[in-house]
Formats: C-alpha cells, structure tokens, sequence
C-alpha cells in the first residue's frame, strides 16, 4: 500500500510517502518568514504552499498513484478522534474554521491531491479531538465551557505503542499521557477515550516554552483593561508570546537546560516551575482517572532533555510507572491510521454526522 501524508506546520510542510509501515521518503519544506509575510490569514497560503508540494513530488518522481493521502486534522468542529474521510463539508468547516492554523490546510492539499490521483483521502485524531466527560467541560462561568484542544495525534499513537509493547490493547488501558513541547497537553485515557485534557492552545493547564498555561483569573483581567497590551498583544501573551520565551526570551529548552544544570538559579527556577506545572496537571488527570493509571506516556520535544525528566520523575513517579517516548512522529502515526483503514482494521467516520452529534450531546 503506498500511502502519501502531508503535514503543513506553522513554517514548514512535511511530507511523505509510506509503502506499508515503512517510510520510503520524507521531506520537510521550509517556508521563510519573509514569504510567509505577505499572507495575511491562513486560506490565502493554499496556493503558495499547494505549489511546494507538487514541486518537491516532482523533483523525487513521486507523481504517481496512491492508495490513500492522509493529512493532519485541522481546527475543526469538536469530534471524537479517530481516522475521518475528507469530503465537502470538512472542507468547507476548514476555509472557514474560527481558528487560524497551518493545519487547516493539511487535508485541502491532500483532497485536492487526491481527487486528481483517484484515491481517497483522510484524516485522523485532529487537535480538537472532543471526548471530554461531561462534568469535565463545566466551568462557574455559564458562557464558558472548557474546551478540548490537544496533541490528539501524537498522545495516541504513544497510547497505542505502548499498549503494542506490553502486548494489550489500548482500549484495555488508563494512561495519562504528558505530551511536552512548544504547548503542553497532558490527557486521560480512560480505556481509549481520553475523558479529560487541558487545553493546551488557548491559556489552561501547565505553561511552557511559549504559552502561558493557566493564568490567575482576577489579574489577567486587570491586565487586560490596565491599557498596557491590546487584545491581540494579550492573545500572544498567552499563545506565542509567553511562557518561558517571556521570561527568558528564548524558547530552546536544551540551552535553557544547560545554563540550569552549569548552576544558573534563573534558568533552574524558571525550567523547575514549568516542569512544576506539568507535574500537577498530572496529578489532575491521576484524579479524573478515578486514581488508577497503568502507566504514565512523557512524550514531546522537552522528553529529550534528561534534565527536565528527572525533575518530573521526581515529582510523579509514585503515581505509575513511567515510560517516556522522546519528540513525536506524527507523520508516522497519520500513515498507520490510513493503512489501518485500507486493511479493514480502523473503520472511517463521517465528519458532519460526528460533529453535529457531539454538538448536540454537549447542549442537552
């Protein structure tokens, strides 16, 4: 089965092709920021970045019929997770999706792709993957319910490769899964459904590289009507702009590390309080598990760094086992759910059907 993926991030398309599990070709196009300058919202960089795809194909003579394409999900409608095919209503959902990201983009290129090619195209476990419990989305705010946004892609493809290695399925586990990078996510899984999660892009939950996670209530609104940021310069506060980028102007957290461990007591305070954050959020989906977890998922960039691990081992280790899955492969995880779906192992689910029901459940 050749299976073509296409991953657009916020500067760079990945793209490659998968012959079974096996990855035969990849390439990351990078998009400087001076072209990307020129756009001004997302829709408009379909073309320029449509024409790179094409182009780095053709160079590696890879105009050719696939079984499947497969993109990453993008800022949808709340759905379940799980592998969707994509038709005329997600698309129309993406062009005009409430959220700007590169994502949204991913399965325009790979439908349009597909219809030239005469395969199908999908895609599986976007950021806004809603299994929430119910009590999990009240607030005391009754115009405002807690949303889900998330590492869905790559905290359930740790799940399940976990499951592989202790020979269970991922459907018989309770896993708390930490997916630690530029956002941080840290969900429940509660027998394949992931019942609780922060949301790890618009200001809840741990803060990290560059988001400010969970902020006092009373002083950010001060901050907001204090005159000194306007409402787009507190947006980037708490999604670009925060974290430790404002605290130590850079979001590299090796250097970061390196400067804690040579005995910075800025550096090692600032890294320990973020670490700090996550391990609590642990303890919160510990909580939302009912006190069970068979096993605790670190995964993400920060996984890497073996100093940040052993500060958070230290805080959370007697909660479960843990087992830590460095950085993320997501290209991989989207080329397993469209070969699941091609060998009759992973059904297909209906975008508008979902979306329209999970909307429902969530007013009634």
């Amino acid at each position: 089965m050749k299976i073509l993926v296409i991953n657009p991030g916020s500067t760079s398309t990945k793209v490659a092709v998968y012959e079974n599990e096996l990855p035969v070709w990849c390439e990351s196009i990078y998009h400087p920021a001076e072209e990307l300058a020129v756009y001004h919202h997302i829709n408009e960089q379909y073309d320029y970045r449509m024409k790179h795809v094409l182009h780095v194909l053709k160079r590696a003579g890879l105009l050719l019929t696939f079984d499947a394409i497969i993109a990453r999900g993008g800022l949808l409608k709340p759905i379940p997770g799980g592998v969707y095919r994509i038709d005329e209503q997600v698309k129309h959902d993406l062009w005009h999706a409430d959220m700007e990201h590169a994502s949204n983009l991913g399965a325009l290129i790979a439908d349009e792709l597909a219809q030239e090619m005469k395969c199908p195209s999908f895609f599986a476990d976007p950021v806004v993957t809603d299994e929430l419990r119910d009590i999990a989305r009240i607030t005391g705010i009754p115009e405002i319910s807690r949303i889900s946004i998330f590492h869905a892609l790559n905290s359930r493809a740790v799940s399940r490769r976990y499951a592989c290695q202790i020979k269970k399925a991922y459907e018989e586990l309770d896993l708390i899964v930490a997916h630690i990078g530029g956002g941080i996510s840290v969900s429940a899984h509660h027998r394949g459904r992931v019942v609780d999660v922060n949301n790890a892009l618009n200001g809840e939950g741990p803060f990290s590289p560059e988001r400010a996670g969970t902020i006092p209530a009373r002083q950010l609104v001060d901050l907001c009507f204090s005159g000194k940021y306007s409402y787009q310069e507190i947006r980037k506060l708490l999604n670009g702009k925060g974290g430790l980028l404002a605290h130590l102007g850079t979001t590299d957290v090796q250097t970061i590390a390196r400067w804690a461990h040579a005995g910075n007591k800025k550096h090692q305070l600032l890294l320990e309080a973020m670490i700090y954050t996550v391990a609590k959020q642990i303890g919160a989906m510990h909580v939302a598990l009912h006190g069970h977890a068979d096993a605790i998922l670190l995964t993400g960039g920060v996984a890497y760094s073996n100093y940040c691990m052993s500060i958070l081992k230290r805080w959370v280790e007697r909660i479960a086992p843990i087992v830590i899955f460095p950085g993320e492969d997501e290209m991989g995880a989207l080329a397993m759910n469209a070969l699941g779906v091609l060998r009759g192992e992973l059904s297909v689910r209906n975008y508008a059907y979902e979306r329209d029901k999970n909307q429902v459940r969530q007013y009634e």
